[in-house]
């Protein structure tokens, strides 16, 4: 039907001329030819071009990602890729049905003398057996990875699939070959030493994340050793602990599902889709359960058991080629071995959940660790439900106390931050040894995405998929070898390693006692204590073990993981800070405290020598560090208090001192001090009493026992009913001040008695001794009552001088 076009005089409304697609295509060029034309001509320079052919490259990379979008969705490549992954791995060819098989060989031919018929009659059982051999292979096919960690049943099923194994290694090669093309590449540029550590570290962090989950948790351990990689190359690895990109929900929703055997709706009231927490093995949503509770859902990323045991036998096969080059006796694959043990356990919630449960009950007694509780009903191998912690990670901590560091605005939030997170590592270090040395149950992961420090100011753990047991023999060896440490006994210490497992029968102890003297001899001591690193120290002793070609027992490797995670984030959070410094004293009153056969012999070994006489400098470090411990906490709130702290604490030291050993004499916790002094020599400790090195303890020792007297002076005579003094308390300026009623309980006390009776009577043979010895208690007495009698009449003086003066009540000085 054709249309007739009015003319141009009449007044109509113009309809739309409907174009092919090359017609509207050759309109709009000629309308942007125009437009050129247009536009008059400017100079142009090189950085309009560079400008240009981004442009240009940008649009060519949203088209090209448009028509990959559409070649997704159109030809389902998805799910094209989803079954060339299901037959590269060969995986509908498993059945976890498929029973045990034993092992079979290549058939080796044999000719010996047969005739034709034979020969015929041999080939076909040659055929037969080769048959046998093909239909074992192919059961070997069939049979799935191990749910539980062994070693020859992971390598059966990967010999089985080389291809696997040959593309995973081509995809490890290129990766890192790319990374370093791309630091050669940025070196170049002349950039400073710390740009080049953050470069460093960020393209190591992209080159683990691009490798799985194996790699990420190498990058997750280098992270917490800013000391070994560097600052700024662990300030980027650490973004791996909680910078790791999630996988879709509906991938979550449905691993939910087949593992609870219902829809998220029939256990959950409220659900929320978004991630709160993307991990290494699994991610993290959080849920309202059908009773209100708040729970943290932990559900595990898909075919994680293929990745992560593959990369585990590559590992143990790089391993086995080492030791052929290096000729090593021992067998340095365990360490693979034990490496894929720990994260098979990771890859169980199951287990995870019996690991939380154990460490939350073992904890429940320290109200300074919180663990949050397991929900069993909603727990399965790859979904675990657990109690929701609310707090901050370090992390949070440390960006915030180093945010606002040049804006006074902002400084006491600042010191506020900085402040906690302080206080999270000192319970940090208390919290480990008290797993290492008491419950035995160790967190072996504690880097800072599994670590929070909650409102209560409490320390929370997290993620319990890697835990270490220590056995009874082992913690004891472990306190007896920071001990030993410290008071350098090297040769008490290479028997405490024997004791640990690490060193086997026929090693010649006397040469690696030596090597270990002349690896750890020069550490700097500091107050007494190794001015060192509990992880080096424990690298050393590896290092040396090491060229004895010893192998270190699984339970080691886990503690000094921990350890080096602890001392890492307690670098970040202080430099100043030594694990030794603030873990001797909790390994002192342990010793002090604990009346079992094995601490006493660590005690008497350290403090007593052969004759049974004691050693003096380190009887004074365990007394000064327990008394440390006795008049503050462990737990400081900053590093300036802790300064302050310590420049008093100093000059009160043998204050302290005597009035712990008085204390101790009388106390609960004071029989395996009583059983120490019931062991030692009493003459030589009356030698040493009375000796001149001796001179300031009992000066304070009378100065102890006069201020007891004094407050037993102004209660018996009754100063507090004048009306012209007004006496308070004393004041609770330590925590280990002896009292009018501790002084009576000691005075009481028939242990004390006994005590004192077995010292003198060990030392009745020395008539001479004696006799000083009588001297200067009789000088000590006529001292202490001096004092006593100075203070009191000074005091009421004073006090009545000054009601005079002002009429009105006075506080007595104390």
């Amino acid at each position: 039907m054709a249309s007739v076009s009015p003319s141009p005089s009449r007044s109509t409304i113009a309809t739309p001329v409907r174009r092919s697609p090359r017609a509207a295509f050759a309109v709009a060029e000629l309308r942007r030819l125009r437009q050129r034309r247009a536009i008059p001509p400017v100079s142009v320079g090189l950085g309009h071009f560079g400008e240009v052919v981004r442009n240009d490259v940008e649009f060519l990379k949203n088209k090209i990602g448009i028509g990959i979008r559409w070649a997704n969705e159109a030809f389902r490549v998805p799910e094209v890729t989803k079954s060339a992954e299901e037959v590269f791995w060969l995986r509908h060819l498993e059945d976890t049905a498929s029973p045990p098989l034993e092992s079979q060989s290549w058939p080796q031919p044999s000719y010996s003398g047969l005739s034709g018929v034979d020969l015929f009659m041999a080939d076909v059982k040659a055929l037969e057996a080769y048959a046998g051999y093909f239909y074992w292979l192919s059961k070997m096919w069939s049979r799935p990875l191990p749910e539980v960690y062994d070693p020859q049943a992971v390598s059966d099923y990967f010999n089985c699939r080389p291809h696997v194994v040959a593309y995973r290694l081509l995809e490890v090669f290129s990766a890192f070959m790319i990374a370093a093309i791309r630091l050669r590449t940025s070196s170049d540029k002349g950039t400073n030493l710390e740009s080049s550590g953050q470069n460093f570290g960020m393209v190591m962090k992209e080159t683990m994340l691009h490798l799985g989950p194996t790699f990420i948790k190498v990058g997750q351990s280098l992270s917490t050793r800013p000391d070994i990689i560097g600052t700024e190359t662990s300030k980027a690895l650490s973004e791996l602990h909680d910078q790791i990109p999630p996988f879709p929900w509906p991938e979550a929703a449905k691993i939910i599902e087949e593992e609870l055997g219902a829809p998220v709706e029939s256990f959950f009231s409220q659900f929320s889709q978004e991630t709160v927490a993307a991990a290494s093995f699994g991610q993290v949503y959080r849920g309202r359960t059908l009773d209100g509770s708040d729970v943290a859902v932990k559900v595990q990323r898909p075919d994680m058991r293929h990745a992560v045991l593959r990369d585990i036998y590559i590992l143990r096969l790089g391993l086995g080629v080492l030791r052929k080059i290096a000729k090593r006796e021992n067998d340095i694959r365990v360490y693979a071995d034990e490496l894929g043990k720990g994260l098979a356990g990771e890859l169980d919630f199951t287990l995870e959940a019996a690991n939380a449960s154990e460490f939350r009950e073992a904890h429940s007694r320290f109200s300074y660790i919180r663990v949050p509780k397991v929900y069993q009903h909603l727990t399965r191998k790859r979904v675990l439900t657990m109690e929701w912690m609310v707090g901050e990670s370090p992390t949070d901590l440390l960006s915030i106390s180093s945010q606002y560091h040049d804006f006074e605005s902002h400084e006491k939030p600042t010191l506020e931050a900085r402040r906690r997170l302080l206080d999270l590592v000192n319970k940090g270090v208390e919290a480990t040894l008290v797993q290492l040395l008491d419950t035995g149950i160790l967190h072996a992961d504690p880097h800072p995405g599994n670590l929070r420090y909650t409102t209560s100011r409490q320390i929370g753990f997290l993620d319990f998929g890697l835990v270490c047991r220590m056995q009874r023999k082992h913690q004891l060896a472990m306190l007896a070898a920071i001990v030993h440490i410290v008071n350098g006994d090297w040769a008490c210490l290479v028997e405490a390693l024997t004791d640990m497992d690490v060193i086997k029968p026929g090693i010649n102890t006397r040469r690696f006692t030596m090597d270990l003297e002349y690896a750890l001899g020069e550490v700097e001591l500091k107050n007494g204590i190794p001015d060192i690193e509990f992880t080096k120290v424990l690298s050393k002793i590896v290092k040396v073990a090491l060229n004895y070609q010893l192998r270190m027992p699984p339970y080691f490797t886990l503690v000094l993981r921990s350890l080096a995670c602890l001392e890492g984030l307690a670098a970040v959070g202080d430099p100043n800070f030594k694990t030794f410094e603030a873990a001797y004293p909790f390994v002192v009153q342990k010793l002090l405290t604990e009346n079992s056969a094995a601490t006493r012999k660590i005690l008497h070994s350290a403090v007593l020598n052969r004759k049974k006489e004691f050693r003096w400098e380190r009887v004074d470090l365990f007394l000064s560090k327990s008394s440390t411990r006795k008049r503050s906490p462990l737990i400081t709130s900053s590093t300036e208090e802790t300064s302050v702290d310590s420049s008093s604490n100093q000059t009160d030291k043998d204050a302290d001192t005597v009035s712990l050993v008085l204390r101790l004499l009388a106390s609960k916790d004071g029989v395996v001090f009583r059983r120490l002094l019931m062991a030692a020599n009493g003459t030589s400790l009356i030698r040493t009493f009375i000796s001149r090195e001796a001179h300031v303890i009992r000066q304070k020792l009378c100065t102890t026992i006069a201020d007891t007297l004094y407050q037993w002076m102004v209660g018996i005579l009754r100063i507090r009913s004048l009306k012209f003094i007004s006496l308070p308390d004393p004041p609770p300026s330590s925590a280990i001040n002896i009292t009018v009623k501790d002084f009576k309980i000691l005075i009481k006390d028939k242990r004390v008695r006994v005590i004192l009776r077995k010292i003198l009577e060990s030392a009745k043979s020395d008539r001479v001794l004696m006799l000083r010895f009588c001297w200067t208690s009789l000088v000590m007495s006529l001292t202490t009552t001096a004092l006593t009698c100075h203070r009191f009449v000074i005091s009421v003086s004073e006090g009545y001088i000054n009601y005079l003066s002002l009429s009105a009540p006075v506080t007595l000085p104390t």
